[in-house]
């Protein structure tokens, strides 16, 4: 449970989620018994929805872990689009690899493994959609970083922006994740580029479009 929404109402929305493909499902078992951090099916769906709402076929992931998302956005871009999958951890990218084999869209992503940030500098291009999910202390330099590689109309988005409800509270002293996290929630509300959203979705999901 993430601690933002309410318990009872958190079970109730993960109940009425259809049932995944067999991928999914043993990548979900994956992260649930080997505490790797995922967005977890109901924002997953979101990033679906939003990258085929939009149309985007070039998505930039920032933070990718076993591939969950990657998954999901390869899925919604279709046979003709790119997701570009990011981690630092280099078994976490042939686990991913494998999982993305199996589910028949390794031909839709590059994987690159390394500092999300550095890898988005090297990489040339605009893109339709840009989805951060890396250590929270880095959400502001992901801010200065991604929103000028959007074409305009494309969408940035961010997972965990609520942050277990911490971020509705003052930082105490020294929780720099904290602080970071409320400090970039400003920026993109503040930037006039962005039209920003929160969703209030299990940790906090915000959905911003570049407006110029």
């Amino acid at each position: 449970m993430s601690g933002v929404l309410q318990a009872q109402t958190e079970r109730y929305l993960d109940e009425l989620l259809p049932r995944r493909d067999a991928v999914t499902r043993a990548m979900e078992r994956y992260a649930a018994e080997n505490d790797v951090p995922i967005v977890g099916p109901a924002c997953a769906r979101v990033l679906y929805q939003l990258a085929r709402i939009s149309g985007a076929r070039r998505i930039f992931e920032m933070g990718s872990a076993i591939g969950y998302s990657t998954l999901w956005l390869a899925r919604a871009v279709g046979e003709r689009g790119t997701v570009y999958y990011t981690d630092g951890d280099s078994a976490n990218a042939r686990r991913a690899r494998g999982y993305l084999k199996r589910a028949g869209v390794l031909d839709r992503v590059r994987l690159l493994t390394g500092d999300a940030l550095e890898l988005l500098r090297s990489t040339e291009g605009e893109f339709d959609l840009i989805f951060n999910d890396v250590n929270k202390d880095q959400y502001p330099e992901v801010f200065r970083l991604a929103v000028p590689r959007l074409r305009i109309g494309g969408l940035f988005v961010t997972d965990n922006v609520l942050w277990y409800g911490r971020s509705a509270r003052p930082a105490k002293p020294g929780d720099v994740h904290t602080a970071a996290i409320q400090k970039f929630n400003r920026m993109i509300y503040g930037s006039p580029r962005l039209f920003t959203t929160i969703i209030p979705l299990r940790d906090g999901l915000a959905v911003c479009q570049r407006a110029r």
